[in-house]
């Protein structure tokens, strides 16, 4: 059940000119319509007008407008999560498969949003541990992907791998991606892991690189506990939450992976059909 609608916030990516040219025309129609608009810092020091730490905002809008890429998404995703609040993502990246609203259509989605007429669509998120001498040390939400990865220069890497405390595998790989749903066309894709249509309720589980070829991506429930040890004396490993946060692991931590209490909440314009999308970014059907 959506709240009523009286306060959107606005995040945006710094240092794209596209923001705050969109925002001198949007914060107007907004607040002509009686909706109060609460701008990151980030941008608002761009513009010359007030601004919010990002960190506040959650507590202050009823709705989330991000003005960016996936990149950008995927911070507003983990910032906003604990509070359930829903978000409109407006693409002024490259691929952009979880902003889908285009620049050209920003205002008759947020009109369309406002009329009720939008549809909310929920996607689960996964929370990942750090376990180290025995205690979570401690704990991430991500909406992507967690990826245990080794550096440039590191050899392969044993990761012992138990899902709902049976024991798998121990990978000696490049690393491991443990992906949602919405993050399977991220890292994921570029690793040979399936695509998985955003409304299933899983987590896959993908090598990198694998030392023995027949190491292939499994699609488990999420349900499921995944627990990875690090098993190697490697210094350069390091744990990435949706590619933007790194940790460094070291020898025997253990990384514990499972569905987060948590969720995205996103817009979808009503037009919006996933197999379009799909055909659209990622050119199937051409030559």
């Amino acid at each position: 059940m959506l709240r009523e609608i009286r306060n959107i916030g606005v995040i945006s990516k710094p240092g794209k000119p596209e923001p705050p040219e969109i925002l001198r025309e949007l914060i107007p129609w907004l607040t002509s319509r009686g909706l109060n608009v609460f701008i990151d810092e980030e941008t608002s020091g761009v513009m010359g007008v007030k601004g919010y730490p990002r960190s506040e905002m959650p507590a202050l809008v009823d709705v989330m407008v991000v003005l960016g890429g996936d990149g950008t998404m995927l911070g507003a995703a983990r910032l906003v999560a604990e509070k359930g609040i829903p978000i409109l993502g407006v693409n002024l990246g490259g691929l952009g498969f979880i902003t889908e609203v285009k620049r050209a259509d920003l205002f008759s989605a947020i009109e369309t949003m406002l009329r009720g007429e939008c549809s909310v669509e929920e996607r689960i998120m996964i929370q990942a541990d750090i376990v180290r001498g025995g205690e979570a040390i401690t704990t991430y939400t991500v909406l992507n992907d967690v990826v245990i990865t080794k550096g440039a220069l590191a050899r392969i890497i044993d990761l012992e791998t138990y899902v709902d405390h049976s024991y798998v595998a121990t990978f000696k790989s490049d690393g491991l991606i443990m992906s949602t749903p919405t993050g399977s066309t991220a890292y994921n894709l570029s690793a040979g892991g399936p695509i998985v249509h955003p409304a299933l309720d899983c987590i896959v589980l993908t090598p990198i690189c694998p030392h023995t070829l027949t190491n292939r991506p499994i699609v488990l429930s999420g349900e499921s506990l995944i627990e990875v040890g690090l098993r190697s004396e490697s210094e350069d490993v390091f744990l990435t939450l949706d590619g933007q946060v790194g940790v460094e692991l070291r020898k025997d931590d253990v990384v514990e992976i499972r569905k987060s209490p948590h969720k995205t909440r996103l817009f979808i314009p009503c037009e919006r059909d996933y197999f379009q999308v799909l055909r659209e970014k990622l050119k199937w059907g051409e030559r």
